[in-house]
């Protein structure tokens, strides 16, 4: 893969410009590339990977966005996501090294319900904690196995005014939808169904999975088969703007993207534009929209996430031995941003510990590490000053922690707090810092796009605002779009 220098693009024509190096972006390029197309690749910051990328302090990698893999598969499943993503991207399973999870919970006020990557495990706990129930969950089921979630023409839908149609019993229906919105819900209280049911197929029926290098083995991996393949990136460059023609415009299209200007100042051209950078941040770019595009369908949901480093094992130190817990400590699931004046809502959340992955040949993390993610209030952190932001990071790192804790197995707290070697938090606004994502957004628009199409005949989306969530999801978005905008006759 060619890194190019400042003075070598002015001027210069491509097949396909993609705007942003995350999963979207990455796998696009690679399947444009394969079939030779000339592609560049822009990303305004150091680093690809987007919303599920890294960064370092010393000798250590803080992953940013992976909790888990899903989609998990063994190799050899066929004529699932992940298998026809690697297929189409031409990788081997074994190259991403995925170590299955060891089992995670739902915990929802005082039901504890336990799953792994084997449907029957939550089928069994269902059936133990909603005995009456089990048979509206297995018609659920069936619903969602049928239903065709990755057609880009599918409607959006409500997801809970279907499950309803299926599960009366209130309680049952959050404790499904706690998981599944709080890993791929743009929507308030609600999923779309489409999503809800790539969500349902891809954490329940296929299940999680890591590297034991975390996500920078998938990034490595993908910025060497974009290499291989022939694409061109430039970082540390973003889009300054996409001028619009309107003229010979084709039939009931708008315009066209006639050229990119970079951040750096230069002018490029492309027959097509694929861009990972959002709905209504990609609006804005364009020259033929006013400065508040798309403000009607714009996310209004973002996280905070504490990380902690613990020189002793959860495991075998603690006994802490979920791979993800999934807890509400409320009567009823409020998924939806907190008040302007509520910096996070620590009702519900998610708890992670990497290490709790069956790691090849025994190996393992050589820290402890504890992730806790909740909904924050992009508005609140942004009115905080530095100051007073530094130490409402400390607070609530607190405060999650002791929250995580409540739902793990108790341990000393001399010996939890002595075994701390690093902390970290990021907010809304370091989402909205390193993505550029409005509202610091982490889901994007609620939405989607799912044909990736726009006002513009060359210009496509892909990525969280086309509609396909998490890594996997991603991937396949950008191999979706760029099959059907990018390689066809």
């Amino acid at each position: 893969m060619t890194e190019t220098s400042a003075p070598t693009l002015h001027g210069q024509h491509f097949d396909a410009i993609i705007i942003g190096a995350g999963m979207s972006g990455l796998a696009a390029g690679i399947r444009l590339a394969h079939f030779g197309k000339r592609v560049l690749l822009l990303e305004r910051h150091s680093l690809a990977g987007g919303l599920n990328s890294y960064y370092t302090r010393g000798k250590r990698r803080f992953d940013t966005g992976l909790h888990a893999l899903t989609n998990y598969v063994p190799p050899g499943t066929k004529g699932t996501p992940l298998a026809k993503l690697l297929r189409q991207l031409r990788i081997p399973h074994e190259a991403l090294a995925l170590a299955p999870q060891l089992g995670s919970a739902i915990h929802f006020a005082e039901h504890r319900i336990r799953f792994t990557n084997d449907f029957s495990v939550l089928e069994s706990e269902i059936a133990r904690t909603f005995p009456k129930q089990i048979d509206a969950f297995r018609r659920l089921d069936r619903f969602i196995r049928d239903f065709h979630e990755t057609a880009l023409n599918a409607q959006p839908s409500s997801a809970r005014e279907a499950v309803a149609t299926h599960i009366l019993d209130k309680r049952l229906v959050d404790t499904l939808f706690l998981p599944l919105s709080y890993y791929g819900s743009a929507r308030e209280n609600d999923m779309d169904l489409p999503q809800f049911a790539v969500m349902w197929k891809s954490i329940f029926h296929e299940g999680f999975a890591r590297p034991l290098d975390g996500v920078y083995r998938i990034i490595r991996l993908l910025l060497d088969k974009y290499r291989e393949a022939g694409g061109m990136r430039k970082m540390h460059c973003g889009v300054h703007r996409l001028h619009v023609e309107k003229n010979n415009a084709p039939e009931n299209k708008k315009g066209h993207v006639a050229a990119i200007e970079l951040d750096t100042g230069e002018m490029l051209t492309a027959d097509h534009v694929f861009s990972c950078a959002g709905y209504a941040e990609t609006l804005r770019l364009c020259s033929d929209q006013a400065a508040d595009a798309g403000r009607e369908n714009i996310g209004a949901l973002s996280f905070c996430e504490t990380i902690t480093v613990l020189g002793k094992q959860p495991r075998s130190d603690f006994g802490w031995g979920e791979t993800i817990i999934f807890f509400c400590d409320s009567e009823h699931l409020h998924y939806a941003a907190p008040r302007q004046d509520e910096l996070v809502d620590p009702r519900s959340g998610v708890i992670c510990i990497p290490n709790n992955y069956d790691y090849a040949d025994g190996r393992q993390l050589e820290e402890g590490w504890l992730r806790v993610t909740a909904l924050a209030s992009h508005a609140a952190w942004h009115a905080l000053d530095a100051p007073a932001r530094a130490t409402a990071k400390h607070i609530w790192h607190e405060r999650l922690t002791l929250i995580a804790r409540a739902h793990l197995p108790p341990v000393n707290n001399t010996s939890f707090t002595s075994s701390i070697r690093e902390c970290d938090m990021f907010t809304p606004l370091t989402i909205e810092r390193f993505t550029r994502r409005l509202n610091g957004a982490i889901y994007g628009a609620p939405r989607k796009c799912r044909d990736g199409s726009t006002q513009l005949a060359n210009l496509h989306l892909c990525g969280t605002d086309q509609g396909f969530l998490g890594i996997v999801g991603a991937m396949l978005s950008g191999i979706s779009i760029a099959n059907l905008h990018g390689l066809k006759t």
